[in-house]
């Protein structure tokens, strides 16, 4: 474990440098790092999170300036950066020809995913390291994401070369995915909002259907996954299960927010699952979430948790 000071994220940056990886805070979700240029360094982040490799992985970056030197940027592309970043909001664009990202990152497609994070521990190391960093989740792949630096020693212990201790993530679920390659397209909920974004555009945009080619992050069918089962949407329990609540609801083991905060809720969404996964004997049932604003981010994460194993 390495501290966040000077030190700390030296160590961090070295060890970047060196083909490691490393895990670190963002305002989302904890990351697991490596040079994005890097064959060898991305394949073992394949490895370590057992990740399937047409899974493509978002680069994070400095500055705004810097991910425009990784891709082709657009008008779209500059009015929801200069709105949402730094900030967990992910942008899909194509590709800048010449921009040493490894072919590993953008599982061959012709975009790359790129985001600049809130989190000054992120932000610090991007900085001192330099260069883009290629950085999923913090956790095997499948399974709930890690908002703290416990959650990651438990799912990745052994696999990795070390992790920046940073405290609890703020937001609590990943950054939106929009793709700009085209129409701009929802590809994944998350951290920013859809009715936030299509404010700052002065337009709807248009969302990622099942069964669409895989084209960003966090789209497989069964994800965020407890060892439990999940049931959504539930108003009666039943025998054998412990509820997840949101809003006054009673008999909950753990709640969202029992203030009906979404915000809130986000925050708590897998804490509080990694928690109940460790309780559960049955099945964790989950009270209903507004599907609006955070809610459509929590609601997908929930609804790819209750999938079916592969």
């Amino acid at each position: 474990m390495l501290s966040s000071d000077e030190s700390g994220l030296t160590r961090a940056s070295e060890l970047l440098s060196g083909g490691g990886l490393v895990a670190f805070p963002t305002e989302t979700v904890y990351g697991l790092g490596c040079d994005a240029r890097n064959d060898l360094a991305v394949a073992h982040i394949f490895e370590a999170k057992r990740r399937p490799h047409f899974n493509p992985l978002i680069v994070h970056l400095d500055s705004k300036e810097t991910a425009q030197s990784y891709v082709n940027w657009t008008d779209a592309a500059e009015r929801l950066a200069e709105a949402f970043w730094p900030g967990p909001l992910t942008l899909v664009l194509p590709v800048r020809e010449g921009s040493g990202v490894s072919s590993l990152v953008t599982a061959n497609l012709p975009t790359l995913a790129v985001r600049v994070p809130k989190h000054p521990i992120a932000v610090a190391l991007l900085q001192k390291f330099g260069g883009p960093v290629a950085a999923p989740s913090a956790n095997l792949s499948g399974k709930i994401s890690p908002t703290n630096a416990p959650h990651v020693a438990s799912g990745l212990k052994g696999r990795i070369d070390a992790i920046v201790e940073g405290g609890a993530c703020g937001v609590g679920v990943e950054s939106t995915i929009l793709g700009l390659k085209n129409v701009p397209t929802l590809l994944r909920p998350g951290g920013i909002p859809q009715e936030a974004i299509e404010a700052a555009l002065g337009e709807p945009i248009a969302l990622h259907q099942p069964g669409d080619a895989l084209t960003a992050p966090g789209q497989m069918s069964s994800h965020y996954a407890p060892s439990a089962p999940l049931r959504q949407n539930v108003t009666d329990i039943r025998p054998g299960e412990i509820l997840l609540g949101f809003g006054p609801v009673l008999g909950a083991t753990l709640n969202l927010s029992e203030a009906g905060d979404l915000g809130e809720a986000a925050a708590n969404l897998f804490l509080h699952l990694h928690e109940l996964d460790t309780l559960a004997t049955g099945t964790i049932a989950v009270s209903p979430i507004p599907n609006h604003g955070l809610g459509r981010a929590i609601n997908d994460r929930l609804a790819r948790a209750a999938k079916p194993r592969p």
